[in-house]
């Protein structure tokens, strides 16, 4: 999802349920709902405060990796005067009511903006608790309520030391006004800013730590499934009997499109599932990857829907003393995620109960509800940790599935996706193609920046409302022009559908991971075609005193930028601005018998206030492990119309022997948190395609880096 810009709109909404507990809402929750707190709670508000002084925070996005626990742990225990070991976390169950995402409109983590939804909302809720607590303490003490202050989980009145603890504060701060702007900590902070262990290292580490895989219920069976291989393609017909014949197998359930083997253990679904023969019937059975990419190569040729205009383009390549044009290509990926798809549902007397990590648990219930034929309050998602998601879990399709095989089958069944299937029905990042073309002046700077878009409308389906605009996808068309000061510019988009029955979707980094690397190798092509270094050149495009041209120049001080290198080796330079954030890396690679090595990269990121420096370097190091895949081996193709790539062996990812030394550096910032899950992956690419361009002199205009330059693991 594209780089989102938060507002300050919300509201908090604070009422008492039950006797014993204080508990506040998240922004926009209905006015006026009942809940419950203290130890019958039920998670519907941020946070709860029990007659035990417990403190849970419920989260509203999911955990998949990028700390988000661990931030909202943060931003409560600012609050509250705690460390954030003392707020017990909970992930939400699905609820676009309640728990919606201030400006996504729906309960989604994604965009890199889990954050910066919470920023201003998380510390609201807990800053009213503050004040709630503190006008308690000081009505019952008959004092002033600015001589009270909160230490430990107590509120304590300084001068004459009395202390109340929250527990016991509760019920009463549950009566007490709420204040309808209260004051959260600008300066000073004790926790924001500081490495704090994350709130679910722990757990994830002596097992404890649920994940959708993990979950066991009384009377579960499980059960493989299998999609048609054939885009497009139905179930025609399958004997079960083979299937039936395995021990341990139970049923076999057939749907439109699959068909799914259900076992009182996952050997005898698989097994099962491995001995049947569907057979598939229509689908797009010749169709290839070539056809794809001769599709987009034509849609170059078509004008397209205007996303961004600025100047008298027309005129300045009419006038211009030079120019520049490249097409680049960029291929269709999976997400690859460790964990498969799985969902565990129960489906019984008129109602349906899922157990699921999702990154749209509310748009899940909705989905399922309105396929099963339910009222969504018939519909109950249970959310728990994801082992990667990467915009994979965007989708709910896979929990459709699931809750319409168990509605076939008695008590609750997991369904496990195989690898391989996780890998051949995946939402892929389609085909995007680009045509660039620039104007130049005498001294070989741009005069004009024309960039036309090729790429599905992915936001047209997904999140219309927010990122489609006049016929364009204001995701696919983000970044299109870099960071920089063109004076005549024109960005363009052309909408190219995948074909039928082929799904597609959101890619971590989105429109910056395509945008990015077009823009940014474009950039180190024309320092070289006017003879000027990469980052000079740059410079002089950039706002002069803006954040992004402070980072490029401390990126070039950080990378060492010019200093001598080691025969053949060369570095590789790349910006972007996206995600409420500035980000900059330098690939160091050295070329040996044509093959590529990465041997350090050195990242720069200004994500304004770092609310865990340790969880930023964790998700930069990731998100540019997950771009280098990208860079050096993925490419999902298609052959007589099905996915040809079924698993790590021939869709591989980056390992431990060719992950490069990664620096990351911090820039100190007073600005408001951006974010942090996405730039990583999507500066990856232009930074390493720019390096092998400074060895070899022939510029890169297609992804992953051709097979004869790139060492199989």
């Amino acid at each position: 999802m594209a780089g989102l810009t938060i507002d300050r709109r919300g509201f908090m909404a604070v009422c008492l349920a039950g006797s014993g507990g204080l508990a506040l809402g998240f922004p926009l929750f209905a006015p006026g709902e009942a809940l419950a707190a203290g130890t019958a709670f039920r998670p519907n508000a941020i946070l709860a405060i029990g007659n035990d002084g417990a403190i849970t925070a419920t989260v509203p996005y999911a955990e998949m990796g990028q700390g988000a626990m661990t931030s909202i742990a943060m931003l409560v225990a600012e609050e509250l005067e705690v460390t954030p070991g003392a707020v017990r976390t909970m992930l939400a169950p699905g609820d676009n009511r309640l728990y919606a995402h201030p400006v996504l409109g729906e309960q989604i983590t994604g965009g890199s903006a889990s954050l910066r939804g919470s920023w201003g909302p998380i510390r609201k809720a807990a800053a009213a608790a503050r004040v709630m607590l503190i006008e308690a303490a000081a009505r019952q003490w008959r004092v002033n309520a600015g001589d009270c202050a909160l230490e430990d989980g107590q509120v304590v009145h300084l001068p004459s030391k009395r202390r109340a603890s929250f527990g016991a504060l509760a019920l009463a701060a549950s009566t007490m006004p709420v204040p309808s702007d209260p004051p959260v900590r600008t300066s000073g902070f004790r926790v924001i800013g500081t490495s704090a262990p994350r709130v679910d290292a722990a757990a994830k580490v002596d097992g404890s730590a649920l994940f959708g895989l993990d979950v066991r219920l009384p009377g579960m069976v499980y059960a493989a499934v299998q999609a048609c291989p054939v885009i497009g393609g139905k179930l025609g017909s399958v004997d079960a009997k083979p299937a039936l014949a395995v021990s341990g197998v139970t049923q076999l359930v057939t749907l439109s499109n699959a068909v799914a083997v259900v076992g009182r253990h996952t050997g005898a679904a698989r097994k099962g599932l491995a001995m049947i023969e569907p057979h598939w019937e229509g689908g797009s059975s010749t169709l290839s990857t070539a056809d794809l990419v001769s599709k987009a190569d034509a849609a170059l040729d078509r004008k397209g829907a205007t996303a961004y205009a600025k100047g008298d383009v027309a005129k300045a390549f009419a006038e211009a003393a030079g120019r520049f044009e490249a097409d680049y290509r960029m291929p269709m990926l999976a997400h690859a995620a460790m964990e498969p798809l799985n969902c565990t549902v129960e489906v019984r007397d008129g109602a349906c109960e899922i157990w699921v990590g999702s990154q749209v648990p509310g748009r899940a219930r909705i989905e399922v509800a309105k396929a099963l034929g339910l009222g969504e309050d018939r519909v109950k998602v249970n959310s728990y940790l994801i082992g990667g998601g990467f915009g994979r879990r965007l989708q709910s399709e896979w929990i459709v599935q699931a809750a319409m095989i168990a509605r076939q089958v008695k008590g609750p069944v997991k369904v496990v996706w195989s690898r391989e299937e996780d890998t051949r029905q995946d939402a892929y990042r389609y085909h995007n193609h680009s045509r660039v073309k620039v104007a130049l002046d005498a001294q070989g700077h741009p005069v004009a920046f024309d960039h036309r878009i090729v790429a599905p409308p992915i936001m047209l389906w997904f999140l219309p409302s927010l990122l489609w605009k006049d016929g364009v996808d204001i995701d696919a068309t983000n970044a299109a022009s870099g960071p920089y000061e063109f004076p005549n510019l024109l960005v363009d988009y052309v909408r190219d559908d995948p074909p039928d029955g082929l799904l597609v979707g959101n890619w971590r980094g989105v429109g910056e991971t395509r945008n990015g690397f077009v823009v940014e190798t474009v950039m180190d092509q024309l320092a070289a075609k006017a003879g000027a270094d990469p980052v000079d050149y740059r410079r002089r495009l950039l706002p002069p005193h803006s954040r992004i041209r402070a980072l490029l120049d401390r990126l070039a001080a950080e990378s060492r930028w010019g200093s001598p290198l080691p025969p053949g080796t060369t570095r590789g330079i790349a910006i972007q601005s996206g995600f409420g954030s500035h980000m900059g890396l330098v690939a160091q690679v050295r070329m040996a018998d044509g093959k590529v090595r990465v041997e350090r990269m050195t990242a720069v990121i200004d994500c304004g206030i770092a609310v865990n420096p340790n969880v930023v370097k964790q998700q930069i190091e990731g998100g540019l492990l997950f771009g280098l895949t990208a860079t050096l081996y993925s490419n999902i193709t298609i052959r007589d119309g099905r996915v040809v790539e079924s698993n790590f062996h021939d869709n591989p990812v980056v390992r431990m022997v060719n992950t490069p030394k990664i620096d990351v550096i911090i820039i100190d910032s007073k600005e408001e948190p951006g974010g942090v899950g996405e730039p990583g992956t999507s500066i990856v690419a232009p930074a390493i395609v720019n390096a092998v361009f400074a060895a070899t002199g022939k510029p890169l205009h297609q992804l992953p880096l051709p097979p004869s330059m790139v060492e199989r693991v």
